[in-house]
This record gives C-alpha cells, structure tokens and sequence, in this order.
C-alpha cells in the first residue's frame, strides 16, 4: 500500500487559489491536477467530512447536518462527537479489511471519537465545576494526547474557535501530525486545517484580511507537504466548501414565532426555544436550516410560509430530499436553502434583552443552531481586551463569571456557505499529483472522493455496497 496523506484546507477554491496569495499551493498544484468538486447538500463541515470518508451520501451515513433535532430527547444538538452517529464504514475500515497492515491517524476530522481508527486527536475541553473551560483534546491512544501537549503546550482551543482565532491552531494541528507521524507512521493521515474558515465567514472573500490568512495556510501546507514528500508519500488536498460573500440574515424562528408556531420557555430573565413543544421549528446551519414540523396538520402551513420569506431559495419536502441524497430520519420535515446572499441565524427571541444568557457566549452545545457570531467580540463594549482580561481573572481565582461578550448582531457576517454555489469557481477543490486519476473524471462529486483516497492508497474504487 502507498503511504497516503490528505490535507483538508477548509475554504480552499479555485477563486483562491493564486501565485500571490498561494504561492506554494499555487507552484505545487500546477504540477499535478485540480478539479473542482461539486459538493454535498448542506455543503458543511459534518456532511461533506462524512460523505467524503464513506462515499455515501447523508441519506446513508447520517450526518445531515452540523447538528440536527434528536426527536427522542426533544433537544437539539450540535457539534456532538462520536463517531458511532456515522451509520455508514468509513474508508479505513474497508481499507483494513484489504489489507490487516493498514493504519490511518485522524488528527481533527469531525466524528472523531470512539472510532476504529488507530491514532486520533480532537479537541476536547475540560468543563470544570467552577465553570471554567479549560483547554484540551482527547487522543487515542489515551497517551497520544501527552506527548502531543507535552511537546506543543495545550492545544489552543480558544484559537480554534471565537473572537480569537488566528493560524495558531491550524499549526498546532499541523505539528501534531508530525509528531503522530514520527510515533507512529500510518498508512494514512486524515489532517484538518479550518485557519481559513474564520475570516472568511466573519468579514467574507473580499475582505482585505483574506491575502494575509492565505499566505499563512500556504506555508503551513508547504511544512507538511515536504515533510510528507520526503517520506515518499502520495499527497491529495481537500477542501470541503467554499465561503461566498453573504448580506441578509434570515431569522426563521422569529418568523415561525410570529405565526404562533414555535413555543417559548421564560426561564428568570430569559428566554428559551422549547423544540419539544413547538409545532414547527427550525435548526439553523449556515445557509441551509433543518425544518421539523411536530404538528403534521400544519405542514402545508409551514410550507407556504418558509416559501414566502425573502432569501429562501429552496424548501425541500422529503420527496425532493431524495434527489439530494439528504432524505434520513435525522433531516427535518423540510430543508430549507437560502439564496446566494442569505444565510439562517438560530435566533428565536424578538427583544434582545430576554436573549438567553448563552447568546452572548461563546457555546456551541447549548445554542439550537450554528452562532458564526461568536467570532466577534461585541463592538458596543469599551474597553473589550480588559473586559475579557478581567473576566478571565475572575474565574482564574473561581469566581463564577459569564463571559458575556458576544455581540446579537447577524449583520456582522459577512460569508456563508451550505448551499450549493452557482459558479464552480466557489466549489471545493481537489488537487493531487495523480494525473491519472484525477483526469479519469470531468466531474467530480463529493461521493467520488473515497474511491479516489481508496485509489492513492493503492487499492481499488470499489464502493461500499
């Protein structure tokens, strides 16, 4: 088998593919082949990782979405992290069945624990009773972990995520894979790295921050890709969607409030969305929201009214999720798509002075939706570094302390994605070396992507029935 490692540059497109801004990226992919690849129904991180690593589509493996509605629990969830929600093999169970000496390290792919796979790394906070949140990751084997923060320092999550992300992450993870690489070297390496992610949605493609973002990826991919070549091995590089410039926040909860649809809970000051007393309901994520209609005898009602909300651009019932490949029990009653300048916010309060107090944090487990928002710090807030500064001093010396510094306003973001872009030029990418099976396709769909892995592993396409 040929040693094998795949790149995964979130937010990566041809559009942004350049000699000024990449100019390894650029230099090294004009030596090989790149192909746009259309991506998967919600284009997001959760489906397209999945799809990519099962050849399925999320009718069959199961991850609709970032998060979807767990109908027995009548709770929402998002960014959850074990693998066993994945109900379709993954590309190095088939591998390993070919071949017994396969290995494969996952360093930061999503569903990453509780798997299969020899070697992984996620991130993982340590919740502390004083409400504290303390920087970390999970690691198979357990020790992994150790040696990684022992010669890296913590992985820095609170780079990872929120208002101060920034390459450090993107490089720990990188580093990490190296080390994992040295312990152990796997058959294949699955490496995510989301630094383009960030200013991309925040202040969107055309922002004069992007040039700066691209030549820091550019030469955390130049690390990896000699090291890897040195070693011999195959390189493929991935991106899972591309981020288009967005301008119109679409509050579906506030509009299936105001039709008496979606139910309230006033808990001390605030409010909560209560999904399981809801007739309808929406799970927002980017430009796609899942929508769950608990009242059956107002289906046609919720139809017509998501319809009529200006930036819809599709409502997909389940026949029409079919042709998507997105028709599972997990996927709402309908999947709704905005237009090219849209996205969802998850937002269900109309006074943003009885907002929930994890509105205003950085949360992604408790907010029944995606929150991008959390990348800012809110802009009405003098003096934020020693705001933040004194909180954290706070809950360093445990005192419990919110760190309410998010601001409530979506017209902030500025790129989205989830939708399947018009121009190909905004699709992800593939690019590697093997001319030859890039060229055996024009069209790329995100399905292929396992049988072309499959194929740089020295294995056939062969899907999985």
């Amino acid at each position: 088998m040929k040693k094998t490692v795949v790149l995964n540059v979130v937010g990566l497109t041809t559009r942004l593919l350049d000699e000024k801004n990449t100019p390894f990226l650029y230099q090294w992919a004009a030596k090989g082949l790149h192909k746009p690849v259309r991506p998967v129904l919600p284009a997001l991180t959760c489906p397209a990782q999945s799809t990519y690593l099962t050849g399925q589509w999320p009718s069959l493996h199961g991850a609709v979405a970032n998060g979807w509605y767990f109908a027995e629990e009548c709770e929402i969830k998002f960014w959850r992290q074990s693998n066993k929600l994945v109900q379709a093999d993954k590309i190095w169970d088939e591998a390993r069945r070919r071949n017994p000496g396969f290995t494969v390290a996952n360093l930061f792919w999503w569903y990453n624990m509780y798997s299969s796979a020899d070697y992984s790394v996620t991130p993982r906070p340590n919740y502390l009773a004083d409400g504290r949140k303390i920087p970390d990751c999970y690691s198979y084997p357990p020790d992994l972990r150790d040696k990684l923060q022992n010669k890296l320092g913590p992985f820095p999550l609170f780079n990872f995520w929120g208002p101060n992300t920034s390459i450090k992450s993107s490089r720990w993870i990188a580093d990490a894979s190296l080390l994992t690489d040295h312990l152990y070297d796997p058959t294949l390496t699955l490496i995510y790295l989301p630094h383009l992610d960030y200013n991309l949605q925040r202040h969107g493609p055309s922002h004069p921050s992007i040039p700066k973002d691209l030549k820091e990826i550019d030469a955390v991919c130049a690390d990896l890709i000699k090291y890897y070549e040195a070693k011999g091995a195959a390189l493929v590089l991935l991106s899972e969607y591309g981020i288009t410039e967005v301008k119109n926040p679409i509050h579906l909860n506030r509009v299936l409030r105001r039709k008496d649809l979606l139910a309230i809970r006033r808990e001390q000051t605030w409010e909560l969305l209560d999904a399981g007393a809801s007739k309808a309901f929406a799970v927002a994520d980017h430009q796609i929201a899942h929508v769950y209609v608990n009242e059956t005898a107002e289906m046609e009602n919720v139809r017509a009214i998501l319809s009529s909300v200006e930036g819809v651009e599709q409502v997909l019932d389940r026949t029409q999720q079919a042709e998507f490949g997105i028709n599972h029990a997990r996927s709402g009653d309908f999947v709704v798509v905005a237009d090219q300048d849209s996205w969802f916010t998850y937002y269900f309060w109309l006074d943003d002075d009885q907002a929930p107090d994890y509105a205003r944090m950085v949360d992604i487990h408790k907010k029944p939706g995606y929150d991008p928002v959390e990348m800012f710090l809110d802009p009405k807030i003098k003096l934020p570094m020693l705001t933040v500064g004194s909180k954290l001093l706070k809950k360093k010396m445990g005192f419990r302390t919110v760190m309410d510094v998010i601001p409530l306003d979506a017209n902030l973001i500025k790129g989205s994605h989830g939708r399947i872009p018009g121009d190909q030029a905004d699709w992800p990418l593939l690019i590697s070396h093997r001319k030859d099976i890039l060229a055996a396709k024009e069209n790329w769909l995100a399905t292929d992507i396992y049988g072309a892995l499959l194929e740089h592993l020295g294995l056939s396409k062969q899907l999985p029935e």
